[in-house]
């Protein structure tokens, strides 16, 4: 109906999907030339990251440079299988994957912008989560922290009564930036070593505002994917 037509497409689909996940396009909004640039390099980093990690259990189905919602550029993942369990060198890849961006951005242009914001939000709270909630600290060892209340029926957290002293909030702190810091070195490495392939994906995504799954799966010819170094 938006289109004057009756019948529906797979692109219709497609569009609708991607409103719902990164919201409407923002064809109004106008970008220079160099941040068009930046923002294709940062999506473009984290696709490879992706690409290259053998656990990130997830498949790069698009990524755009065209802006929706708040974003300038994003990049949408598809699940390689439905899980209710997940490791942590998953875990470990997904947070590489978010740094992927802000790693390109430094690569390319030996400085970051603001435009990681939302990445690292994401990236410190599965971190956190990982050394207080899921036992994952090989420092603190298998235990929680922090006595949550929760409201069952919104599904969300409405406070946190803490149950350590400062001296342990302070090694929480340690190990969230140790995990975060060892997940951006590990994207790092990986599109500093990939530099070329990077670029041209880049150059491509700058070329045609957005590359789907089949036109990255051709980019992608020959990489292997590569375990991360600890």
């Amino acid at each position: 109906a938006r289109r004057n037509r009756k019948d529906i497409f797979l692109k219709d689909l497609e569009d609708a999907v991607d409103r719902v996940i990164a919201g409407p396009e923002k064809k109004s909004r106008v970008i220079s030339q160099r941040e068009k640039e930046i923002t294709a390099y940062h999506e473009s980093g984290h696709a490879l990251t992706a690409k290259m990690l053998p656990n990130a259990d997830a498949t790069v189905h698009k990524i755009s440079i065209i802006a929706r919602g708040m974003a300038e550029g994003w990049t949408r993942f598809l699940p390689s299988e439905d899980r209710h369990l997940y490791p942590k060198s998953q875990l470990d890849s997904t947070i590489a994957i978010l740094l992927g961006g802000r790693a390109a951005e430094e690569i390319a242009f030996n400085e970051v912008t603001t435009g990681a914001q939302k990445d690292l939000a994401e990236a410190t709270k599965l971190a956190r989560k990982m050394v207080t909630e899921y036992g994952m600290s090989d420092k603190l060892g298998p235990r929680t922290f922090g006595q949550r209340q929760e409201l069952v029926f919104l599904g969300r957290e409405i406070s946190e009564q803490r149950d350590y002293s400062d001296k342990i909030a302070q090694k929480i702190d340690e190990e969230v930036h140790n995990i975060i810091q060892r997940a951006y070195n590990t994207a790092k490495k990986i599109l500093t070593k990939n530099k070329a392939k990077l670029k041209q994906i880049a150059e491509e995504l700058i070329a045609h505002e957005t590359l789907e799954e089949s036109e990255l799966n051709k980019l992608f010819e020959g990489l292997t994917p590569q375990p991360a170094s600890s």
